[in-house]
């Protein structure tokens, strides 16, 4: 839904004018989620039944046995030291390379990391070079700073893309799954890119919530070791800005995430934070800390994983027998999402979506995945968050409204 005809009833002052490039899908796909009746295909959100409730309640003991008031204070903007050096140490395991507390800015889930990001490096009009279809998170994001985007399509000796790259303030890519394709992007063009982004001198934001999520083979190497393996040990001071979160792998309610960049752009980010949110939960942070410290993590990831990947096929196997007449898709190796691209282009599912409600299914129009809004003929399904036999009847119902839609 658009916002662009926003209420302005009243003689007070307009409304800011990002607004009227902005939309409330999100709102809804959250709120639809909660609708009993309503089979959401549409949300980014993982199993709540698998949850570490007991887990995160004996953490939350340890924290404030462990840390007393000061999980209760303010905290540095940076985030708890503690944890910032624990996923300084993690980075450092996963990444092979020493990464330092320097490099690691704490922040209020993933999320707010592009938030930060735009601040820091946005200015109006400035132009994003962005893996197409792009995450609908990082287009709110970056909305309210109105750059300009030109899409990356993977063809990198694109005289286009390399015309570009030097007047772009960053790369933007999910590597991992991409929201929301799901495709795991090849590390031949993982490094073709770092070369071109290096070349032209500029910034690369790897986005990367869905690393814990391989249902089908490994990811590989990020693009961020990639880039480290080619400099001095000692603090990471590269093109490539990291982004992380514990919201996929624990839980999203902790909301805790983190950027690994080089020392003054944390500093700079740090900056846009103050003036943000002053400091992340120090009572969350502590927590994470705790649980990364027992160790459960590691236990509970395989679990998921065995989980979404049954939920992956039962869904890809309900589409092939009930949706392939109009549709073609690749079975994402990992990830949340299913990436439905009508065969004829003429399916405008934005038109699909509203048909869809009335038969009690939602889904996300791939529209909102385009800064140009123009990209209209596919749409992503989450397949995480219902059980198998939910997955299949919200195809079902799927169908019935590709039906209705096509007789109208």
């Amino acid at each position: 839904m658009s916002l662009s005809q926003a209420d302005q009833s009243t003689n007070r002052p307009r409304y800011s004018e990002w607004i009227r490039s902005s939309n409330n899908i999100t709102q809804q796909f959250m709120a639809i989620g909660g609708q009993s009746d309503v089979v959401s295909l549409a949300g980014g959100l993982p199993a709540s039944e698998l949850y570490p409730v007991e887990a995160i309640k004996q953490a939350s003991i340890r924290a404030l046995d462990r840390w007393g008031s000061t999980a209760l204070e303010y905290g540095p903007v940076e985030g708890f030291p503690a944890l910032r050096a624990a996923i300084a140490e993690r980075m450092s395991r996963e990444h092979r390379h020493r990464f330092g507390i320097e490099n690691i800015l704490l922040t209020t889930g993933a999320m707010q990391g592009l938030d930060l990001i735009g601040k820091v490096l946005i200015d109006p009009g400035d132009l994003i070079v962005a893996q197409f279809p792009t995450y609908l998170g990082a287009l709110d994001a970056w909305r309210t700073r109105r750059p300009s985007y030109r899409k990356l399509d993977w063809n990198l000796d694109d005289p286009d893309l390399l015309g570009s790259l030097p007047r772009a303030k960053f790369v933007y890519t999910v590597p991992n799954y991409s929201n929301p394709t799901g495709a795991l992007v090849p590390q031949n063009a993982r490094g073709g890119l770092l070369s071109r982004v290096i070349v032209a001198n500029t910034w690369l934001v790897e986005d990367d919530p869905y690393l814990p999520l391989q249902l089908t083979g490994a990811a590989g190497p990020s693009i961020l070791a990639a880039d480290a393996a080619t400099r001095p040990e000692g603090q990471y001071d590269g093109p490539v800005i990291y982004l992380g979160t514990l919201s996929k792998s624990v839980v999203p309610g902790l909301r805790v995430g983190w950027v690994v960049a080089e020392p003054k752009v944390i500093q700079l980010l740090a900056l846009a934070k103050q003036c943000s949110d002053l400091s992340s939960s120090m009572f969350s942070q502590a927590v994470a800390l705790e649980f990364l410290d027992s160790g459960i993590e590691s236990e509970i990831i395989p679990r998921i994983v065995a989980c979404y990947r049954e939920r992956r096929d039962a869904l890809c196997a309900s589409a092939e027998a009930l949706l392939n007449e109009w549709f073609e898709w690749d079975v994402p190796p990992g990830g949340m999402f299913l990436w439905m691209r009508a065969k004829s282009p003429a399916l405008d599912t934005n038109h699909l979506y509203s048909f869809a409600l009335q038969e009690k299914v939602a889904f996300v129009p791939s529209s909102v995945f385009d800064p140009d809004g123009a990209l209209t003929n596919a749409m992503r399904l989450n397949f995480t968050r219902n059980v198998p036999d939910r997955l299949e009847e919200g195809v079902r119902r799927l169908r019935r409204a590709v039906e209705r839609y096509l007789s109208s």
